[in-house]
């Protein structure tokens, strides 16, 4: 079996992404409890102490959260660049030298036969990353917590196998809805957070015959629904020529409160 992977959680209220491959496992993100990513992991048949490394994309909570609890109970290294280290050293609490681990942007590492690279994405947050995992010639790509899809992001990500790609929010139930402007301000920004329409003009560009499979991720619990995510990411892509059968269709989804069922990522 190759590269396959389950998103644990994904969304504010916590995010998580295992991903395995042939002879390595890696930890993307700890955004939940220690004891709920513990829980998770068994319901997808995976032990915390099958994690050979934590890679961070940024330092908010959501992302953080169980971090230096699990590394300290699974005895795991975490690997994040210079910059996303002194934001969140102060969050994770006393850690050997031999589980902190400086992760450059724009580096790449071999866990084993899986390839991790990481990229700038544009976020507001000390130096945040999104990761590309590559094995035996297939490629998962993670893009969440970004403002906006760079040039570069671009190059990084496209035609990428399998995407987890960020669809946070609905532009109208966000402006209509509870937050402070402030907050709504810093969400549609170019540090802030993709929205349903900005995710499908993303895949215009993203999508080629090679991509199988797109998750969107990262779901705003007050300004989205599944549904609506999928609907208005759709409708973009149909009104850019992208016409799917139903039973090709490639719009996954990702959820808060369980994990994805295992996707291994292969070749048509």
């Amino acid at each position: 079996m190759g590269m396959r992977f389950t998103v644990l959680g994904s969304g504010s209220t916590g995010n998580a992404t295992v991903v395995k491959g042939q002879d390595a496992t890696v930890l993307v993100d700890a955004g939940l409890s220690a004891k709920r990513l513990d829980e998770l992991m068994r319901e997808q048949g995976v032990s915390g102490h099958e994690i050979d490394a934590i890679v961070v994309t940024h330092e908010h909570s959501d992302h953080i959260k169980g971090l230096g609890a699990f590394a300290r109970k699974f005895n795991v290294p975490i690997y994040a660049n210079e910059a996303t280290w002194a934001a969140l050293e102060r969050h994770v609490g006393q850690l050997g030298d031999e589980l902190r681990v400086v992760f450059e942007t724009g580096e790449s590492l071999d866990f084993g036969m899986l390839r991790a690279t990481s990229y700038a994405i544009s976020h507001d947050a000390a130096e945040p990353v999104g990761y590309v995992f590559e094995e035996d010639g297939l490629k998962l790509s993670l893009a969440t917590d970004l403002g906006y899809v760079s040039d570069k992001v671009r190059l990084m990500i496209e035609d990428s196998d399998v995407l987890v790609l960020e669809s946070n929010h609905d532009v109208n139930m966000l402006r209509m809805g509870r937050y402070p402007w402030n907050i709504k301000r810093r969400i549609l920004s170019d540090v802030g957070h993709l929205s349903n329409e900005a995710a499908g003009e993303a895949l215009c560009q993203l999508m080629t015959d090679r991509t199988k499979r797109v998750y969107l991720a990262h779901l705003s619990l007050d300004h989205n629904l599944i549904d609506l995510a999928r609907m208005t990411v759709n409708e973009v892509l149909e009104s850019n020529g992208f016409f799917f059968k139903r039973d090709e269709h490639p719009l996954r989804e990702t959820y808060h409160d369980r994990p994805t069922a295992w996707d291994e990522v292969r070749r048509k």
